[in-house]
């Protein structure tokens, strides 16, 4: 492996910038060698090949799942750490009170003595990588520095790495600065720290998913969202999908959801049996950065170039497309596998050997594959890809979609009567928390814009972002809330979801053409159980009136609690949020 810093210099001498950074990464860091990341299929190669040899890869069954690998993270080493990740910016009231703040000084100061020496008998491995389509005008660079071959190869999928983002990079002149490294990977020594005002992020500590893939949830949303405010665009923790009606026309939807809550399967959804003519096109699953078009609509990209999916739950019969997908050139982390080497997790059938740990499979330790455990696979392996992912221009917006986990208040799904109004339903989010994040599961929290754990500033002036955007799109996208978890007072869902969700995504499509029916409410406008097409579903009309029904009683409840809520951002909080929380209530 040393002999790679050699052969790769002339990688190196692309960016003098960059050079000068990594040379100072390296004197503080004391690494034996460095590796400059290309993004060849030769590279790639090699760092799997290291990996298998010294055990941290596990080849899985070459003839079920070719081409496919196995990582195990250290026990307590398996979600995002949002108690360790901190906004560092020179204000505190510029972090607001949605982030946990440290002093960028005092934060430089405890990282620099946690990296000091930190990669001696480790490679520094230098990962140029594009967050967007290479020649997008709304991409954006950066550069991770880590010294963890893992986070080398699962870069190498959820991003455009290599030499092309570089020579982008040397033209440009800016990037996005990521030093990572596992350290110990100890708890009490990790910390994920952003400073937004130098485009910088440091994290030590972790090697699991977005603590370590520092293009993902730190770049392409704590970063970015920071550079969309001050350049003018959104970046937003949004999925977008593509939806053909049987007369051939096609529009996008962007849709935000909290982690686990269906955001991977509404992305990649397969439109049932009794909804003929209808086409899916998946354009990204978890990111979008927004920005307003020449023609005054809403133009979307996906900044990543891979899925990060959760693993439980997806089978043939929930997600289809996804379980094709991951079945070659696939990296699985924290999963179980059976006796024969092909991963496994609950929801799949057969029966699991060793559990995600590596032991012996025994009920008694609890589930066999991680709550969390993943799969990281290129988007172009997904049946339902669109090669508008690749569009400089991105794709345009006709809906934007919020949505959570809730057992009761918000209905199947409602429109907000014009944008201020969608601006307060996304403020107002909630959700019950899922195992993506550590902490307690089940419990419900606000998650605006399902953007609480992403958003890297004061989520006042987000929200008074998000307002001065509107005025600027004359052919703004329409705004919406589903919420497919309703129960009924057994706990049994009221909503067969998956597949079955085109019919309300066509509902909206209908809303966008004029041709769909709602009726007013204090809370937007919901459709009428004759709205929604129910052709061929099994449901009850009891059921889908419950699934429609606004109950004053919890919405007064639901608004007092956002009033409290909204209240925490002081001066910082737009006055609009509170007029248009005023006029909901009276409307109740």
């Amino acid at each position: 492996m040393a002999t790679a810093a050699h052969v790769l210099t002339p990688l190196a001498q692309l960016s003098r910038p960059v050079n000068d950074w990594v040379q100072a990464v390296r004197e503080l860091t004391q690494p034996r060698a460095v590796y400059w990341c290309d993004g060849s299929e030769a590279q790639t190669r090699e760092l799997t090949g290291l990996l298998l040899r010294n055990g941290e890869l596990h080849a899985l069954n070459p003839e079920h799942f070719p081409n496919c690998h196995l990582y195990r993270s250290t026990p307590n080493d398996v979600a995002r750490v949002e108690h360790l990740t901190y906004i560092c910016t020179r204000l505190q009231a510029d972090a607001g009170p949605n982030n946990l703040w440290m002093d960028p000084q005092v934060a430089h100061q405890q990282m620099r003595a946690l990296f000091r020496g930190c990669m001696r008998e480790r490679t520094l491995y230098v990962i140029p990588y594009c967050m967007g389509p290479l020649d997008s005008p709304l991409a954006r660079c950066g550069v991770e520095i880590t010294d963890s071959p893992y986070v080398v190869l699962s870069m190498l999928i959820m991003t455009r790495a290599g030499r092309g983002a570089l020579e982008r990079i040397a033209r440009e002149g800016r990037f996005v600065r990521g030093l990572h490294s596992t350290g110990e990977l100890d708890p009490e020594r990790r910390f994920i720290m952003h400073f937004p005002e130098e485009l910088a992020i440091e994290s030590y500590g972790s090697g699991y998913g977005g603590n370590a893939l520092l293009g993902k949830k730190c770049h392409a949303l704590r970063i970015a969202s920071w550079q969309a405010r001050s350049e003018g665009w959104l970046a937003e923790h949004m999925m977008i999908v593509g939806l053909q009606d049987p007369h051939g026309a096609t529009h996008y939807l962007a849709c935000a959801f909290p982690s686990a809550c269906g955001k991977t399967n509404l992305a990649m959804l397969v439109p049932p049996a009794s909804m003929p003519g209808w086409r899916v096109f998946t354009i990204g699953d978890d990111i979008a950065w927004l920005h307003p078009g020449p023609d005054g609509r809403l133009w979307a990209i996906n900044p990543e170039a891979g899925f990060f999916g959760v693993a439980p739950g997806t089978n043939p019969q929930t997600n289809r497309n996804a379980y094709e997908m991951i079945r070659r050139d696939t990296l699985f982390t924290n999963v179980a596998v059976t006796k024969d080497d092909q991963p496994w997790w609950e929801g799949l059938s057969g029966t699991p050997a060793l559990d995600w740990q590596g032991r012996p499979y025994d009920p008694a330790n609890g589930p066999a594959a991680h709550p969390n455990s993943r799969f990281t696979v290129s988007v172009r392996r997904n049946p339902s890809y669109s090669p508008h992912t690749e569009d400089p221009s991105g794709v345009p917006i006709s809906a934007l979609v919020f949505g959570g986990r809730r057992r009761e208040v918000a209905p199947l799904v409602y429109e907000a009567r014009d944008w201020r109004h969608g601006v307060l339903v996304g403020a107002a989010m909630a959700s019950e928390t899922t195992a993506a994040a550590v902490g307690q599961v089940g419990v419900t929290r606000r998650d605006p814009m399902a953007m609480q754990p992403f958003c890297g500033y004061n989520f006042g002036d987000y929200w008074r972002h998000w307002l001065a955007m509107g005025p600027r799109l004359t052919r703004a996208p329409r705004i919406f809330h589903v919420n497919w978890f309703r129960r009924d007072a057994q706990g049994k869902f009221l909503w067969p979801g998956y597949g079955e969700n085109l019919r309300v995504l066509a509902w909206m499509l209908g809303r966008c053409a004029g041709t769909a029916g709602a009726v007013e409410t204090a809370i937007g406008r919901v459709p009428r159980p004759s709205d929604l097409n129910t052709q061929g579903l099994s449901i009850s009309p009891e059921a889908l009136q419950a699934l429609l029904a606004v109950d004053p009683g919890l919405w007064r409840k639901e608004y007092a609690e956002v009033r409290q809520y909204l209240g925490r951002y002081g001066e910082r909080l737009p006055p609009a949020l509170l007029e248009e929380l005023d006029h909901c209530e009276q409307q109740l």
